[in-house]
């Protein structure tokens, strides 16, 4: 399908008007990001050349990492290359959280990222292709994939160039990253944590957290690798709790199909959220496609240890 040339989403997709929370991809957790400066295709893994990138895109698809094409934000981004950066990493929930950066003098070197690396990486472990990369080095992507859907070139693209004035060197352009509804996307890794609508004011705040160790929850849109529904319960938990430590929250169990239940870890302090799944109609009508529906909380009920028994 061609991509839009205009925006055809709801009105309120892209101001925060409508709710963006648990709508982070869920099949991501672990990644594979090379500099390309373009064209990029509107669907990376139909790349058909060059061969090296090409062979690299489909041997990560093929082990379940998934791939994204990177550049720098503005004119700068869209310069040859190479030497060119690539990164490898981990955003499992529950499981080991890391980057591996490595500069490249040629694609050719691509190949050294072998099926074996990639399996590696696939199951949270590093695969010392690079060197890893410390807490206060994260990667920060904004969606700017224009071929995919106009809207996330039009809200990203600026996006990406006022918090590279602010962020550079950690700020990247990226291909698809889910959810063009809500452009302007920001993804925050290692982590895998996903922002949704964002104007320059929100993803500032976003990014500034995340070099601190925390999140925001405005604009949240949830976790990478997560149900939807654990992705609500966190966001409830954390809301109600006031904890914003990117690892001071996990979820430990997930049961039921909606109402679904959650168990909740918050700095060892346990919690029972009761989450379902809601309706949300919208001024476009019962037939708009965007209505894909958004989460209500049923109760938050604090555990004590002989309920976990």
């Amino acid at each position: 399908m061609p991509s839009a040339s205009h925006c055809d989403h709801c009105p309120g997709s892209h101001t925060g008007e409508r709710s963006c929370l648990a709508t982070a991809t869920t099949k991501a957790r672990s990644w594979l990001l090379i500099e390309h400066p373009g064209p990029w295709p509107e669907r990376i893994e139909r790349l058909t050349g060059p061969a090296p990138l090409a062979a690299a895109i489909a041997r990560a698809t093929a082990a379940g990492v998934r791939p994204q094409l990177i550049r720098r934000p503005g004119r700068a981004g869209r310069r040859s290359v190479p030497p060119l950066q690539v990164y490898v990493g981990s955003s499992m929930p529950g499981g080991p959280v890391w980057l591996e950066g490595r500069r490249l003098s040629t694609l050719a070197e691509l190949d050294k990222l072998d099926d074996a690396m990639l399996a590696a990486v696939a199951a949270g472990r590093r695969p010392e292709f690079g060197e890893l990369l410390s807490g206060d080095e994260p990667v920060v992507l904004v969606c700017t994939h224009a071929r995919r859907n106009a809207c996330c070139a039009q809200h990203g693209a600026p996006l990406a160039r006022a918090l590279s004035a602010r962020f550079d060197p950690f700020v990247w352009e990226t291909t698809h990253v889910g959810g063009d509804r809500y452009a302007a996307n920001l993804v925050c890794l290692p982590h895998g944590l996903y922002y949704g609508a964002l104007g320059v004011a929100e993803a500032e705040s976003a990014v500034a957290a995340y070099l601190r160790g925390e999140l925001t929850l405005e604009r949240l849109r949830g976790r990478a690798g997560m149900p939807e529904p654990a992705q609500a319960a966190e966001h409830f938990v954390r809301a109600r709790t006031g904890a914003l430590g990117v690892d001071a929250v996990s979820v430990e169990s997930l049961t039921g199909t909606s109402p679904h239940e959650a168990v909740i870890d918050v700095s060892g302090t346990r919690y029972r959220a009761i989450v379902e799944r809601a309706e949300a109609g919208h001024e476009c009508g019962p037939d708009c496609a965007e209505n894909n529906g958004s989460w209500v909380v049923r109760g938050i009920t604090l555990l004590n240890p002989a309920a976990l028994v």
